[in-house]
């Protein structure tokens, strides 16, 4: 086990790529902070893993909802005084239908949930994590990425599922490349990742009906980024599965990263 003050928060730990990346690191770190929406799915899960690490804690919020992720980072200020490690896996996947659906702000719900809350939820628990440091962001995307519509970033006109799935991952890891520039990668790294292709996760039969990728294949590259000794210091970089490799060409675009930060800024309300 690693020392005993090394903590790590979980977004999305009460089932699928989370849930699994909680019970293989749960042996392997000093403590572990578990996010869910559900309070008794998220007990069960600390239950769980109880016999594996004693020192487990659990905090609520739905991401859909900027306010409860306000009130989840001051439970996690409640909790501790540092975090080592902040794995944004929440999300939500394409949905069954092309329903578009919007958030408890009004915002596209794929947006607020995969982008604007992880988004919000970082800036404001930079402070733990630079209290921690040297400290590690990691970001759960997906190869499924298109750019933002500045014109019509809520997708009003010409929705589907998996135009608003693959422009929120864009969002997450084109913000994360601009953090990553913005952190002392001696201070805190930023990375995001493709875990792996079609896990079998309820977002996955719920959107696609067939897997390709086991869910094991998920969890190694979600750890790799959490623990290996080889990325200290490695910022800035988006990863398939467990190689590095290019996201989108538009992520990298400087200007496309401003006006998607400065967007996100004035939907979240947090500045930087």
């Amino acid at each position: 086990m690693q020392d005993p003050d090394h903590t790590i928060l979980i977004t999305g730990a009460t089932s699928g790529l989370g849930r699994a990346v909680a019970e293989a690191i749960a042996p392997r770190t000093g403590r572990l902070i578990l996010h869910g929406r559900d309070p008794a799915q998220l007990q069960d899960v600390a239950t769980q893993l109880q016999p594996h690490n004693p020192n487990i804690e659990v905090v609520t919020a739905d991401l859909s909802d900027l306010s409860q992720v306000e009130d989840m980072a001051e439970q996690v200020f409640e909790l501790t005084d540092h975090l080592n490690v902040l794995v944004n896996n929440a999300g939500l996947g394409k949905g069954a239908t092309d329903t578009r659906q919007t958030s408890y702000e009004g915002h596209e719900l794929r947006l607020a949930v995969n982008h604007l809350a992880p988004f919000a939820l970082t800036l404001r628990l930079l402070p733990l994590l630079e209290t921690g440091a040297p400290s590690r962001i990691v970001n759960v995307a997906s190869g499924a990425q298109e750019p933002i519509h500045f014109d019509d970033p809520h997708i009003t006109e010409g929705y589907s599922g998996n135009r608003a799935y693959a422009q929120s991952k864009f969002a997450m890891v084109a913000a994360g490349f601009q953090l990553a520039r913005r952190l002392p990668s001696e201070v805190i790294t930023v990375n995001s990742l493709h875990p792996a292709t079609l896990m079998p996760t309820r977002m996955v039969r719920e959107g696609y009906g067939h897997t390709v990728d086991d869910l094991e294949t998920g969890v190694d590259a979600v750890l790799r980024l959490v623990e290996s000794d080889a990325l200290e210091g490695v910022t800035g970089q988006y990863f398939s599965i467990q190689q590095p490799t290019e996201a989108h060409e538009q992520a990298y675009d400087l200007d496309v990263q401003q006006r998607l930060w400065d967007l996100t800024e004035e939907l979240t309300g947090i500045q930087f």
